[in-house]
């Protein structure tokens, strides 16, 4: 388990630092124009690519069973699953899903001041509904292995570190638009009230 633990702390220590203004900048230097455009679209193939030599660990090291859901709990836990996918389909169409990939980017350079605040649909009642989704998605597996608890541990630890750092650069760039909205909307779960002074 402790080797699933370290290699979730190397993909999020990598991919903190490439979603980092600093790597960004080095990109830009790098390659100018085409940063611009390529950036985001690498860094969600680089994250994709290397996420599943960590998936691969919790599916070949040693492991144990911890439960399997009977039914009728089986399909209800495949039912809130599902829901999390939807959820996802919907939150990516609510933010522009070509722009989150970065494919849009590719054909039009975009700058933060073109991009906007939005807090309609799924961002009503979280600040975070793509996180919300995938920690739903994760937790609610009907089957559950010690790999797959501790792939899951490491995963929430991973999403909400990267949630409190996207906030410090939400903060920064729609100031206090983005404070009222973190005063009346919960940052992961829906209807828990305040949130975390950084």
């Amino acid at each position: 388990p402790w080797i699933i633990l370290f290699a979730i702390f190397i993909y999020g220590a990598i991919h903190s630092w490439l979603s980092s203004n600093q790597a960004k900048a080095l990109a830009r230097r790098w390659f100018d124009e085409a940063a611009e455009r390529g950036y985001r679209l690498a860094y969600n193939l680089f994250a994709g690519i290397t996420l599943l030599p960590v998936l691969a660990l919790a599916a070949l090291l040693p492991d144990r069973w911890l439960y399997l859901l009977p039914a009728p709990w089986l399909w209800a836990a495949l039912a809130v699953q599902g829901l999390a996918l939807a959820a996802l389909v919907v939150g990516l169409r609510q933010t522009g899903a070509w722009s989150f990939l970065g494919i849009e980017q590719l054909f039009h350079s975009q700058s933060n001041s073109n991009s906007k605040l939005v807090v309609r649909g799924l961002y009503r009642w979280v600040r975070h509904p793509l996180y919300t989704a995938g920690l739903a998605f994760i937790w609610f597996s009907p089957l559950m292995t010690m790999n797959l608890l501790v792939l899951n541990v490491g995963l929430t630890i991973y999403i909400v570190i990267g949630a409190l750092f996207e906030e410090r650069k939400l903060l920064r760039e729609f100031g206090e638009a983005y404070a009222e909205y973190q005063r009346r909307t919960p940052m992961l779960i829906p209807g828990l009230r305040g949130r975390l002074k950084y």
